[in-house]
């Protein structure tokens, strides 16, 4: 089993910047694709940016130019450097661990480090 664990959420101005943090339990080979995803207050999770092992990166419109997603593989870490945010930034974000088994997807997913970001 994998486990996730975020860290570097909290309180934020707009315009300033938070990093967050996903810690995995165990090596993640680069089979996986390494995401973050959030949700707000009455709203449907969604994808903020994704990366493969390879370091091919992915970001919903919304964030990009202002957030980058990374990972350290030899400690076994994401991160998702947030830059210039918003107030509609504020949401849960949420690590994700994902890959393909055959025709079927295997998901690890942490529990979540709220963002607050204030105007």
């Amino acid at each position: 089993q994998v486990q996730l664990v975020e860290s570097g959420g909290g309180l934020a101005q707009a315009g300033g910047s938070l990093r967050l943090s996903c810690g995995a339990s165990g090596s993640i080979s680069s089979n996986y694709v390494m995401g973050w995803y959030r949700q707000a207050p009455g709203k449907q999770r969604e994808l903020v940016a994704d990366i493969t092992g390879g370091g091919t990166t992915n970001y919903v419109d919304h964030v990009k130019g202002r957030f980058t997603i990374s990972r350290d593989s030899a400690n076994n870490t994401l991160y998702l450097q947030m830059n210039s945010l918003k107030p509609e930034d504020t949401a849960v974000y949420y690590c994700n661990a994902a890959r393909k088994i055959g025709i079927m997807t295997a998901n690890y997913w942490g529990k979540g480090t709220l963002v607050t970001v204030s105007s």
